[in-house]
Formats: C-alpha cells, structure tokens, sequence
C-alpha cells in the first residue's frame, strides 16, 4: 500500500490568508493548486493599470507555484478573473506573455473581486512531472 503524500501549502502574506483560513498554494503530491491572487504589492498597493496588476498577479502565483517545486511548464490550466470585459484583450496578452509557450487551459470570467481597487485575479493548477 502506497503512503500518502505530505500536502505542503505556502502564504504570500495576505492578510486574508489566516482571516478567512487559506494558504497561496497548497501541494499535495505532484498537484499544486494557487489560490485566487489579487494584484497587491508588499506595501498593500495597487497599481491602477489593467497590464501592471495582471503581470503583478502573476508574478505572486508563479512565486508560490515555485515556493512548492513547481514551474511554468507544469501549469495545466488558469483562470483570469476581470471585472469588465474591456479587460480581455490587455489582460489576455500579459497571459500570452508568460504562458505562450506552455499553453495551458484557460478560462476569463467577467466579475466583482474582492477589492474594489483590483481590475483581475488570478490562479493556477500544476502537476509536477
């Protein structure tokens, strides 16, 4: 009989982490699964350009995709939250920008986020191989 595989989970420091009880990413095996990452730099700022916030949403998911062993070729499907459908365009080529080559499933959804300050969020699901 196999032994199951250690889950491992990783923060990016959000505050919403332990109030609402998340972690960033969990591991369980060689699946990774990153929460929903909103676009907030260290100080708790939002840059208010759709391109900015989309590679700074980005940058947090692909940091705790790698926190846990993973990396961008191991994506296997994302999803990009936008509150207006205008944003599909711009936000959809920063996605070109970092997964053109790996090309992963994908799914943008029109809704309302959490704050009122962030344009898209974002997040991922990876099997290490």
């Amino acid at each position: 009989m196999d032994t199951p595989s250690p889950r491992t989970s990783t923060s990016s420091g959000s505050p919403y982490e332990s109030s609402i009880g998340f972690s960033r990413a969990v591991r369980l095996g060689d699946a990774i699964s990153v929460s929903g990452t909103g676009p907030v730099w260290p100080d708790g700022e939002v840059d208010p350009d759709p391109v900015a916030q989309a590679r700074r949403c980005w940058q947090i998911a692909l940091t705790a995709l790698a926190e846990l062993g993973g990396r961008p070729e191991d994506v296997v499907r994302t999803r990009q939250y936008v509150v207006d459908a205008a944003l599909a365009e711009p936000v959809g080529a920063v996605h070109g920008e970092v997964f053109g080559r790996v090309r992963p499933a994908s799914t943008m959804v029109v809704v309302g986020l959490l704050d009122p300050r962030w344009l898209v969020e974002v997040e991922l699901d990876a099997v290490v191989t």
